[in-house]
């Protein structure tokens, strides 16, 4: 298995029920993971990519392989563990949605230093995955000491705590080439203003992309700085969006564009996500 881009991490079973959880009723049961979306927005992009991962010897798990493996992703790298679950998550509709997570023990959280990741010429990450297991995070470390690394700070509340889960996404991301995060996890992780303020704090990586809802994304590289302001979009969920402006970016620059086609490429890509419920959207037309 060979691939542009080798994405690895979590993605598990998503259940939304039509109306507030605790009523019950019809539900739509999808998929949904930081690390698959990259790689289905990817794949539509024309980009080869593999997802690498782990999922239960269950139904979930063939329905996890299967939606992601239906974008073009190459799935073979997937384990199949007879020993533990696929992950499942629950979305509570309503004006404030809430998400109910049960990934305890999954299969995923076993994945390991020993877990083979192809040859790519990028291997991408997030900050998600580290936080699942002691395993997890040894294989984070072992990928980015030894393969060309993008690195997504998806920080996630529920996993742990600023205080513990700050001083390590900083460390990971510092080791990266391309890094990915948005200001608003960066002002609740380290306390920094702006994104000059967040290069300031990372200047290791080569590239770094700083998020800024929709105000716009400020680049970090060998170009110097660049800026591309956030289109208008009637946002219909943001869940996702983060993901797929990640996989815009990426194939932009593996198609040798400019930073700031890079940047715009990001947006549209965010823009289709943002207007549809779920991780993934159908990307259409020219992109």
């Amino acid at each position: 298995m060979t691939a542009d881009v080798a994405c690895l991490g979590e993605t598990m079973v998503l259940v939304t029920p039509a109306g507030p959880l605790a009523r019950g009723g019809a539900a739509e049961i999808d998929v949904a993971g930081a690390e698959s979306t990259v790689a289905c927005c990817l794949a539509q992009l024309g980009v080869r990519s593999a997802w690498v991962s782990r999922v239960g010897d269950d139904p979930q798990g063939e329905l996890v392989r299967s939606r992601v493996g239906g974008f073009g992703v190459d799935v073979s790298g997937v384990e199949v563990d007879p020993a533990a679950p696929t992950g499942v998550f629950f979305k509570d509709p309503g004006p404030d949605t809430r998400v109910y997570y049960y990934r305890d023990g999954s299969a995923a959280s076993r994945l390991g230093p020993e877990t083979v990741v192809p040859d790519a010429r990028f291997v991408h990450l997030s900050g998600i995955t580290p936080a699942l297991s002691v395993s997890c995070a040894a294989l984070v470390e072992r990928l980015l000491a030894t393969r060309t690394c993008s690195f997504d700070v998806n920080y996630r509340a529920r996993l742990w705590s600023p205080d513990v889960a700050a001083p390590v996404l900083r460390a990971l991301a510092a080791r990266a080439a391309i890094v990915f995060v948005g200001l608003d996890e960066a002002r609740t992780l380290w306390d920094v203003s702006g994104p000059d303020d967040v290069r300031a704090l990372l200047p290791e990586p080569e590239l770094l992309v700083v998020k800024d809802g929709d105000v716009g994304v400020t680049s970090y590289g060998p170009h110097g700085l660049a800026f591309a302001p956030a289109p208008e979009v009637d946002v219909v969920e943001p869940v996702g969006a983060g993901d797929a402006y990640a996989a815009g970016y990426l194939a932009g620059m593996l198609r040798g564009w400019d930073e700031h086609e890079r940047l715009k490429l990001g947006h549209r890509v965010a823009g289709a996500t943002l207007r549809v419920t779920g991780d993934v959207a159908v990307l259409e037309g020219d992109l």
